[in-house]
């Protein structure tokens, strides 16, 4: 299913386009943006000749050469550090941090100093780096290569938190954060890096190549920060959600029958506020699903907004459907992993109340 952006493509150099990998379009949003601005770095650990640990960088260190694409020491905290400091003298990094499991090393840099930089500096100092982590589960990785740790960032003032579903919207995103001058957080669920993903893991995969959004333009373009899209048009609930759990909304409506309206996030903060409104509005019917656990998630803070904002229509009481509150069990993967069963019987719970 084609998504049905609220706020459209804003540049586009060329029409042609590719079948692409999300991985694919994550490493052709960096070659265009290096290939376009010489103050585009990439660096982080293994990226450089290893190609990084998902292949997202391979070739670049080729291309561009050991001074702008190339490897750094296991120090999360180094690896910000220094992006911070480039950041303020000009450059456009773009660091990666292995999976976002390891983030936690780097907070200081990212919260204290990053997020800070422009309003502690009154506007003199801009931070304009591009942060790269892998998330999500549902890859056998256990409790330190599966956790989603988006709600962490949304509360820091100053970050920009973003967490695209498809190849398409990745690129764009990515090239837009690029561009950004303030610090993205820029979220990759691994599980959707080869083709997405509807929470049965029992059955083969799809390849992008067989999904419209798998064809991404081989240029330049961006996909806004702060715009959310209409993944599937529905009449009867609204689905807030981002990344993975996009696609098992989308097989939850499929299976279920119910006629979901399904809001695909993209950018977690700032967020798309008017396309949500707009949705649960017209349906008066609201279901939040994320793979995070449930407490202090960012649904919670969905949940806060659907309720003062569109109060008076709601019709039934707002649902969510998320990880549990425990780690991140490797045994009990797929009981702890939000799939379409659990997500339709929230449907089905929203349209019976």
């Amino acid at each position: 299913m084609l998504t049905e952006v609220k706020n459209p493509v804003v540049e586009t150099s060329e029409v042609a386009t590719k079948p692409m990998t999300m991985i694919q379009a994550l490493r052709s949003a960096m070659d265009v943006m290096m290939e376009r601005d010489p103050n585009v770095i990439v660096f982080g650990q293994d990226v450089g000749y290893f190609g990084g640990v998902f292949r997202v960088t391979e070739g670049l260190q080729a291309k561009y050469g050991k001074t702008r694409c190339f490897d750094t020491p296991i120090s999360e905290g180094g690896i910000v550090g220094v992006a911070v400091g480039m950041g303020a003298y000009g450059l456009r990094p773009v660091a990666e941090i292995q999976f976002a499991d390891y983030f936690y090393p780097a907070s200081d840099q990212i919260v204290s100093e990053a997020a800070r930089l422009r309003y502690r500096s009154a506007g003199d100092f801009t931070c304009p780096i591009t942060v790269r982590m892998p998330c999500g589960g549902g890859i056998y990785g256990g409790q330190t290569h599966s956790q989603s740790p988006e709600a962490l960032f949304t509360h820091v003032s100053g970050l920009r938190t973003v967490l695209p579903s498809n190849p398409y919207d990745a690129k764009g995103l990515l090239i837009a954060a690029i561009e950004c001058n303030d610090p993205v957080i820029f979220l990759e669920p691994k599980r959707l890096y080869n083709g997405p993903f509807d929470g049965h893991h029992d059955r083969p995969v799809v390849p992008w190549s067989k999904h419209a959004m798998g064809n991404v333009p081989e240029g330049y373009y961006t996909v806004p920060l702060e715009s959310a899209a209409v993944f599937r048009p529905g009449n009867q609930l609204t689905v807030l959600t981002y990344g993975t759990m996009t696609w098992v909304a989308e097989c939850a409506a499929r299976e279920t029958g119910i006629d979901a309206e399904i809001i695909d996030l993209r950018s977690i903060w700032p967020l798309d506020l008017d396309t949500i409104v707009a949705s649960v509005k017209k349906t008066g019917r609201c279901v939040i699903v994320h793979e995070a656990t449930k407490t202090s998630g960012f649904g919670a803070e969905l949940s806060a907004l659907v309720q003062e904002h569109c109060f008076y229509q709601l019709e039934a009481p707002i649902e969510r459907v998320t990880g549990w509150d425990t780690p991140y069990p490797h045994a009990q993967e797929w009981a702890y992993f939000p799939g379409p069963d659990r997500v339709g019987a929230a449907f089905k719970r929203a349209m019976e109340s």
